[in-house]
């Protein structure tokens, strides 16, 4: 039999690591699923949302992109909120969507869709080869654009293209492209001269600054100049150590907040972090009156929108780097002060759980490198507050804000990682926008531990209507068992309520985190607060 574009394009996801695929299946990729090479690895999960979280916490691990089948308009479209996240994550993904047979598409036959502007602009490509021959180098160039874009690129593919004849010319996208993250002397200089020029500066860190060699290098640069260090208030991902001493906390969410933690200080740098993530409006500036804004970051779009004195578009951990070394030492500055509020003590007798009591107990316990997966917004602060992140990738949840995303997210990266501790914090409600992804870690024998705080309701959306002045309209849901729905997905799951139950659960499972095999929900009953 002569060679098939889907031949060639096994070859193409071989070139670049894509032999895990993350999948729901549907009639329009049979073509390309059947009888998968033996070196092509396909991981089903039961809903198109899981399917991109898991391959999101996938990618974020390996810091590569990451695989996805999804099955035309109905697979695309539960996909939308996922595929949204991963874009604000800025993780890459490559998307194949299957499409019906490209010889009657324009009969409108069923199952066809209008694909290519389903997802809207959260994509970074969106392509659908002219010809079934263009389609490995669709995908190849899919792969280059998720990566310099650092979020999904999508291929459309008719499912007729993949028996097709594959040609022999060269694949229309390199093979190896090298990216320089050396940043140009000048900016840093600039840069360099406004930071020494500083009485009072601050730095402001964000997602786009966890990695070790970033923490390495803003470590350095924080205790050079003294000062303290904030993390922007809905980042993803934590950049810096939070249990460092120079570690100020989050920013508030509000403008007034905001100044109010910002205030005293001549410059804010920020990196990796845009200036200002906010979340109500209020009115007013971001800073007070005579404070600098500079921010570093190499996300062109947190650049551009960011109200700054000076951007420069660079690798973060470059630019620290250099800046820890040309920046003059501070010997007469007094290290920040930073207050930390303690643990609280267990419940009394008769007193019921609450979130922070179960972020203690699981500080106490899990080691450094633990990865954190949080979605549970009643409780982030709770959790900021006391489970820092220790390590680079210590803490992971959706920039963008939707639900759905921790529990396939934690799965993916303990599949990408699988001797690294991964607990899943997040709320009951949370929880139901992307329960199915149970049944994969169940099935694949992936060891997470899921910790699900359970108030029966939308706790955060009640304190909102509240501090509106009304009721909501919205019931509570009370009756519905995670642990139930858990084992009826064949994961392990336990219901505690009480501080004594969750610390002998959680003293039984956490030396198990790096090696087990298997995954646990621990449904914690806590109060709504």
């Amino acid at each position: 039999m002569s060679r098939t574009v889907r031949d060639a394009t096994f070859d193409v996801l071989r070139r670049h690591g894509l032999t895990t695929i993350f999948a729901n299946p549907g009639s329009t990729e049979i073509p390309f699923l059947t009888d998968l090479p033996d070196d092509i690895e396909f991981v089903l999960a039961l809903h198109e949302g899981s399917v991109v979280g898991m391959a999101t916490g996938w990618a974020t691990a390996l810091e590569r992109p990451a695989l996805v089948n999804l099955h035309t308009t109905a697979g695309l479209g539960n996909a939308v909120g996922a595929l949204a996240t991963a874009r604000v994550n800025r993780v890459p993904l490559v998307v194949l969507v299957g499409q019906q047979d490209r010889r009657h598409l324009a009969l409108q036959p069923f199952l066809a869709g209008e694909l290519e502007g389903l997802a809207g602009s959260y994509p970074v490509w969106v392509r659908t080869p002219a010809r079934p021959q263009d389609v490995p180098g669709a995908v190849a160039r899919a792969w280059h654009e998720a990566r310099a874009g650092r979020g999904p690129a999508l291929v459309v593919v008719p499912s007729d293209d993949w028996s097709a004849p594959a040609e022999d010319g060269p694949v229309p996208a390199p093979a190896v492209l090298r990216r320089a993250d050396a940043a140009r002397p000048e900016a840093v200089d600039e840069l360099a001269a406004l930071v020494a020029g500083a009485t009072s500066p601050v730095l402001v860190v964000g997602a786009d600054a966890d990695s070790p060699a970033t923490w390495r290098a803003l470590v350095r640069l924080a205790e050079r100049l003294r000062c303290p260090v904030w993390q922007e208030p809905f980042a993803a991902r934590a950049g810096f150590p939070q249990d460092h001493p120079q570690f100020a906390g989050h920013l508030p969410a509000g403008r007034s907040g905001l100044r109010d933690a910002l205030a005293g200080h001549d410059l804010v740098l920020a990196v990796g972090a845009p200036v200002f993530r906010q979340y109500p409006y209020e009115e007013g500036p971001l800073v007070e009156a005579g404070t600098t804004v500079a921010i570093v970051t190499d996300d062109q779009e947190d650049a551009h929108h960011s109200p700054a004195d000076l951007a420069v578009l660079a690798d973060p951990a470059a630019v620290c780097a250099l800046l820890a070394e040309r920046v003059p030492d501070r010997p007469g500055a007094e290290p920040p002060v930073v207050s930390r509020a303690p643990a609280p003590p267990g419940p009394g007798e008769g007193e019921p759980l609450r979130a922070a009591h179960v972020m203690a107990a699981l500080a106490a316990r899990v080691p450094a490198e633990t990865v954190v997966v949080e979605e549970t917004p009643s409780s982030r602060p709770d959790l900021h507050r006391l489970l820092p992140a220790r390590s680079p990738l210590g803490f992971l949840s959706a920039a963008m804000g939707g639900l759905g995303f921790g529990l396939p997210a934690a799965i993916g990266v303990r599949m990408a990682a699988p001797t690294r501790p991964v607990v899943a914090v997040v709320g009951d409600g949370s929880s139901l926008y992307g329960i199915q992804a149970l049944w994969s870690a169940a099935h694949y024998g992936v060891g997470v531990l899921f910790v699900v705080l359970a108030n029966g309701g939308y706790a955060i959306m009640d304190r909102l209507a509240a501090q509106r002045g009304g009721k909501p309209p919205w019931p509570g849901f009370a009756e519905v068992s995670i642990a139930g729905l858990a084992e009826s997905l064949g994961c392990p799951a336990r219901r505690v309520a009480d501080h004594a139950a969750l610390v002998a659960a959680l003293d039984e499972v956490v030396p198990t985190l790096r090696e087990r095999s298997q995954p646990l929900v621990l449904e914690v009953a806590v109060v709504s607060e």
